[in-house]
């Protein structure tokens, strides 16, 4: 991979950047807690070549919403699986809005 390349993935919210050290500082919490949201298969962090851990800003924001749960007193587990279903009725939302603007067909666009 060249520079050019590496540059094109700054923006990319899947590329893995993070190490968990890192992601971790910027979460502020453990490393602990990104291994059990990780348990929890909320997140599965990609592996360097050399094994160790790396998120990505979209993983990222996922284990941060899971945070503010255990924060608020939810156990992780149970934090994890409400980010879950969370994610699941924003997809479903974003898929019923989809198709009732297919149904409306060209009368919508009048």
């Amino acid at each position: 991979m060249t520079a050019d390349d590496s540059f094109g993935r700054l923006d990319d919210d899947d590329f893995p950047a993070y190490t968990m050290g890192r992601a971790a500082e910027m979460l502020g919490t453990t490393q602990g807690f990104l291994r059990a949201v990780g348990e929890a298969r909320l997140i599965t962090p990609l592996r360097s070549a050399g094994g160790h851990r790396r998120y990505s800003r979209y993983q990222l924001r996922i284990a941060a919403r899971a945070r503010e749960l255990v924060d608020q007193g939810t156990p992780v587990e149970a934090a994890c699986r409400i980010v879950i279903l969370e994610d699941q009725l924003q997809e479903a939302q974003r898929l019923n809005a989809k198709y009732r603007t297919a149904a409306a067909g060209p009368k919508a666009a009048a």
